[in-house]
């Protein structure tokens, strides 16, 4: 079945997010994590059907929601998830919230690997604890992982968890089995708990094989806890639906209570019916999104080199964000970003915004039709070509 990601869908005026929160009309907005594509069709019609029933009461969340979870999760990832170790929730930031809350104490410490997504900053300090950076090595165009200082910083004694962004954004790196194991056995050594996003998980480009955390070990399964969703590989971000892998019972009912306390435990009717439809409907889509967004990387890679040359475009294993190192610009990644805006229309993300390590980069959002990143990119090319 043939999928249309070239057809642009206009979505000024439907109170979107990315494309209404700036006023100006001009604006092409590629900064955040929101693709410009229609939904699986399976997913329409589950919330259409949904939709015509006519009564959106409060939703019990079946056995069917939970099924579909368990067979897309052995199907896709080889990972076994039971029922009892599923919990739902209105989001992954609020998921991965109320599990830091869980885990920690107010002055705790939270390691992050940096540049990473913003929140992660924000659920940390909210919770009152404080953030340890474990800064990713940028060498000769790509991403590694410290150890050193990760073992460093795990060993501290006020050290409880290790946040971990895997698929990463904005770097766009995969995580091997060899490097997930190292920080693994370095958690475990120190008794600090492992919390894995794994939002990104679907979105894997070729070469590179998404693992889950917990799925390497038995050990590592106590030792973490998983968030996940399909928002970002389906596009559904609005539907507000996510869940927490948790083995251990001890813990997984103390993530629930923090869950109930904020009231962050029911689901609306439309992201129970989502989920069902893209996890048990959905893949034939998915694996066509997938091709286009690599087209449109490989597309903006090509475009950099020919157009752009002192400009480095890191290597995207999985996401549809792309990371490009601009410091050959001489300018800060603010100023960069600033003087896109306001010379082009053209919205993306500064670097700084993930992290200090993320000066010197921009993240641009490739998750819209070919036509609109080729305008991206030529706005870009008259301002620093």
């Amino acid at each position: 079945m043939k999928y249309d990601f070239d057809e642009i869908i206009p979505r000024k005026g439907s109170h979107s997010y990315k494309w209404d929160y700036n006023t100006n009309e001009n604006i092409l907005p590629m900064w955040v994590a929101d693709m410009d594509f229609r939904a699986a069709p399976p997913v329409i019609e589950a919330l259409a059907k949904r939709v015509q029933h006519g009564i959106f009461g409060y939703t019990k969340v079946p056995s069917v929601y939970f099924d579909a979870i368990i067979s897309w999760f052995k199907r896709r990832h080889q990972f076994h998830i039971e029922k009892e170790w599923l919990l739902v929730a209105a989001g992954v930031v609020p998921s991965i919230s109320a599990v830091i809350k869980t885990l920690t104490e107010p002055g705790d410490q939270v390691i992050i690997q940096t540049p990473v997504y913003n929140r992660f900053f924000s659920v940390i300090t909210n919770a009152k604890c404080k953030v340890l950076t474990n800064d990713l090595l940028y060498r000769d165009g790509k991403y590694s992982i410290d150890f050193d200082d990760l073992e460093k910083k795990a060993a501290h004694p006020l050290t409880k968890v290790f946040l971990l962004c895997n698929p990463h954004n904005p770097s766009g790196r995969v995580f091997t089995k060899e490097e997930l194991i190292r920080m693994g056995e370095i958690c475990l050594k120190h008794g600090v708990t492992v919390i894995s996003d794994e939002i990104h998980c679907d979105l894997i480009h070729p070469g590179h094989k998404h693992i889950p955390f917990a799925s390497i070990n038995q050990t590592f399964l106590e030792n973490s806890v998983t968030c996940i969703s399909p928002s970002k590989s389906f596009n559904l971000a609005g539907l507000q639906v996510a869940n927490i892998v948790a083995a251990k019972t001890e813990l997984r009912n103390k993530i629930e209570t923090a869950l109930k306390v904020s009231e962050l435990y029911e689901l609306n009717p439309f992201a129970v019916e989502g989920l069902i439809a893209a996890y048990n409907d959905g893949e034939s889509w998915l694996e066509a999104l997938n091709e286009y967004l690599f087209e449109n990387y490989n597309y903006l890679k090509n475009f950099i080199e020919k157009n752009l040359s002192k400009f480095k475009v890191l290597p995207l294993e999985g996401t549809y964000l792309v990371w490009i190192d601009i410091t050959a610009s001489g300018l800060k990644s603010g100023e960069f970003a600033r003087l896109l805006l306001e010379k082009e229309n053209l919205w993306i993300t500064h670097g700084t915004l993930y992290g200090d390590s993320g000066e010197g980069f921009i993240r641009i959002n490739i998750g819209c039709p070919r036509k609109l990143l080729i305008e991206g990119l030529e706005k870009i090319k008259a301002t620093f070509g």
